[in-house]
């Protein structure tokens, strides 16, 4: 009796030592560090870095979030494979996990738990099979580059992830999803919901932004954790330069006077970090100043794998404000 006893208290902890994600059943936790941990370890066997499968990871978790035809992100992963890629496309089982299987059919499933099945609902499956896709082309982040390229046939993509790994190995985390309002709470300043009203310089259109008034040489502030992606000059918005966030926002700040210290294009910045001035540039040649009163035309744009669209930014901008308040 006693011998029974312990073997079945033995068993008991041995089930709940183990990771979570490993049984598919089971709802995976799904914070910060354990994303960290599972890009940690499928990393250490593999030559893709942690910070490449946290980025591609995360740039398809951002897919899930937005598309209809994509089912969500509920696990610990966003990454997602078809059911015809993971079996093969000639496999007439498509929810087969035998992984000799998948390669008979040329399936992208993969084993990365151990436990001898390729299980598209398995975490560490899900991801090991990227990683072995990122592989392809050999070690090293111009092969890696390569290699998203073959798989996602988008050069904005590709530079999206790049731009998303530089973010998590600067950082050297993955929970980067705090917001700052854009202009300090001290200065002078006053907004409204301008998205969508109508311009006529250059040409109709509609106005893909919220205009917020301040003073000149009033200091912007960066609204996340991001990467410049483009600055300069442009006709319309005059100095201006554009930030991509982890969750593949892109926020753009126009009619700049000027920039902040060691701003360029690459420059990882966090929220708050002052990357520019107030002015009133834009609406003309290169140098053109004061055609409209001084302010910061704030837009957001989302990616949604073939195209980029902006959305009304007024109501983060209030959400954001009022949490710098309290």
């Amino acid at each position: 009796m006693w011998k029974r006893m312990f073997f079945s208290i033995i068993t008991a902890l041995f089930i709940l030592s183990l990771p979570q994600w490993t049984n598919s059943k089971e709802q995976p936790t799904n914070t910060p560090e354990d994303r960290k941990a599972l890009y940690l370890k499928t990393a250490a066997i593999t030559d893709v870095p942690w910070y490449v499968l946290a980025a591609v990871d995360q740039y398809e978790r951002s897919l899930r979030n937005i598309r209809r035809d994509l089912p969500d992100a509920k696990g610990i992963t966003g990454i997602y494979f078809k059911p015809e890629q993971w079996a093969g496309p000639l496999n007439p089982n498509k929810k087969d996990n035998n992984r000799f299987h998948l390669a008979l059919f040329n399936g992208l499933g993969r084993d990365g738990s151990g436990d001898g099945l390729a299980d598209i609902n398995n975490p560490e499956d899900v991801l090991y099979a990227m990683a072995e896709r990122l592989s392809e082309r050999g070690p090293g982040i111009d092969n890696i580059k390569l290699a998203l390229w073959d798989y996602y046939q988008r050069g904005k993509t590709v530079e999206m992830i790049l731009q998303l790994s530089k973010l998590y190995q600067h950082f050297n985390r993955v929970d980067l999803d705090v917001h700052a309002f854009p202009i300090p709470l001290r200065m002078n300043y006053d907004y409204k919901s301008t998205w969508g009203a109508r311009r006529g310089w250059g040409g109709l259109r509609i106005h893909e932004g919220t205009d917020i008034f301040a003073d000149y040489g009033t200091p912007v502030k960066a609204t996340s954790y991001g990467v410049i992606e483009m600055i300069g000059w442009n006709k319309f918005g005059g100095w201006r330069l554009g930030i991509r966030d982890p969750q593949n926002i892109y926020h753009y700040y126009a009619h700049l006077r000027g920039y902040g210290r060691h701003i360029k294009k690459g420059t990882v910045v966090k929220p708050g970090q002052i990357i520019g001035y107030v002015g009133s540039s834009g609406y003309g040649p290169k140098g053109t100043q004061g055609k409209f009163p001084p302010h910061l035309h704030y837009g957001m744009y989302r990616d949604n794998g073939s195209t980029e669209f902006s959305f009304d930014p007024y109501p983060y901008l209030k959400a954001w404000e009022r949490q710098e308040r309290q």
